[in-house]
Order: C-alpha cells, then sequence, then structure tokens
C-alpha cells in the first residue's frame, strides 16, 4: 500500500454539515468533497464501474444503473434514483434498518481535474447520531475518499490485507482520529452544542481506533 500522508488527506478534503429544510422535512446534511487531479469521466467510471468500486470501496453487485438496485458487500444497499453521467447520481442508502440518501456530484475545475462532492442526508433523528454525531458516517466517508485518492493515483487495486494492516497501525489510527475531530469542527460550525459535540466525537473516535 502506498505511503500515505495523514495531515495532507485530511487537509485536503472539506467537509460540511447542515440542516435543510425540504418537501420530505428537515433533512440533516453531511458533505464531502476533495479534488483529484483525473478527468471527470475517470472519476465517474472509479464511482460507478462495478470492476472498479472494489479496488478502493467495496465490492459491489446488483445493477448499477437508473432504478436498479445495488448491495455493497458487508454494508449499504438501495436503488439508483437519479443517473445523469459522468456529473451525478442519487440512491437510496438502506443500512441497518435506517434508509438515507447519496447524492455524488462531479464537476470539472478550471485549472484542471475534477472536483468530487458526496452528499448524503437523513429525515431521521436517530440514535446513531445522537450518540456520534457526524463523524460515525463521515469517518468511513474519508477513508473512502483515501482510497479513491490512492486509485486515482496509481490506477491498481488496493490490497484489502495492506488496506486492514494499515487501518490497524499507528498511521490509520491517527488518520480517524483526525479526521473524527474534523467532523467535530464542521458539527460545531453548524451550531451542535459544544458539550455534546465533543462527547459524540469522543465516542466515534473510540470506536474507530478500538483495539480488536
Amino acid at each position: 500500500m502506498a505511503v500515505i500522508n495523514v495531515f495532507e488527506q485530511i487537509g485536503a478534503v472539506g467537509r460540511a454539515v447542515v440542516s435543510e429544510t425540504r418537501e420530505a422535512g428537515t433533512a440533516r446534511v453531511l458533505t464531502i468533497s476533495q479534488r483529484y487531479e483525473a478527468e471527470i469521466h475517470d472519476v465517474w467510471d472509479a464511482c460507478t464501474n462495478a470492476e472498479r468500486l472494489p479496488r478502493w470501496f467495496l465490492p459491489v453487485s446488483g445493477d448499477l444503473e437508473l432504478g436498479g438496485r445495488y448491495q455493497l458487500e458487508g454494508n449499504a444497499g438501495g436503488t439508483v434514483q437519479r443517473c445523469d453521467p459522468p456529473k451525478s447520481f442519487r440512491a437510496t442508502w438502506e443500512y441497518g434498518g435506517e434508509t438515507s440518501w447519496i447524492e455524488l456530484r462531479l464537476s470539472t475545475e478550471p485549472g484542471g481535474g475534477t472536483l468530487f462532492e458526496l452528499e448524503h442526508s437523513s429525515y431521521e433523528d436517530d440514535e446513531r447520531w445522537s450518540e456520534y454525531g457526524p463523524g460515525a458516517g463521515g469517518v468511513g466517508w474519508d477513508l473512502g475518499l483515501l482510497g479513491l485518492a490512492l486509485h486515482l493515483g496509481t490506477t491498481t487495486g488496493l490490497d484489502p490485507e495492506a488496506v486492514m494492516e494499515w487501518v490497524a497501525s499507528a498511521d490509520g489510527k491517527e488518520f480517524m482520529t483526525r479526521s473524527s475531530e474534523s467532523w467535530y469542527e464542521a458539527n460545531l460550525a453548524s451550531g451542535a452544542d459544544t458539550e455534546a459535540a465533543r462527547a459524540a466525537a469522543d465516542r466515534t473516535t473510540a470506536a474507530y481506533t478500538a483495539e480488536g
């Protein structure tokens, strides 16, 4: 696995937490973004091609097309609700008995490269959020964007065993700790209660960096 500069990767990612009034109600929205040097069609293919997704994210089965259902191995599944190649798609994110929504948006940067923006929204005031805050899902998305950065930078797949070894290493735990702290800061910026946000971030960090 390539050498990872934890500070560089954490700093390259934008994170935001907001509440929005929508037709279906008040949505809690996480947005994570990063600029990649690759051109937009390559990033789109990496995010929607069932042969490439396991190289940096997770194995996927099902139909990756409008109206199709997908299932990520050991994780969420859902239905593709909108698709506008190579700019965006929207899908349900069904996991643990709860349904939320993801929307991927890609755009070509003026100076070259591609801006990747992923929005994850939920209308449920679930217990997971109360306990862990935005970091519960945010740290996982940070790991995903790291995987995509490595994949686009090398055009090769990630070795699952090497990934697991890195996650359990001091560098991996440092990455997840800094990711959790970054989501804590985004939560504060959204107007969250400082004490509750701090406690949630501490629980998130502990959950991701626990031994065993």
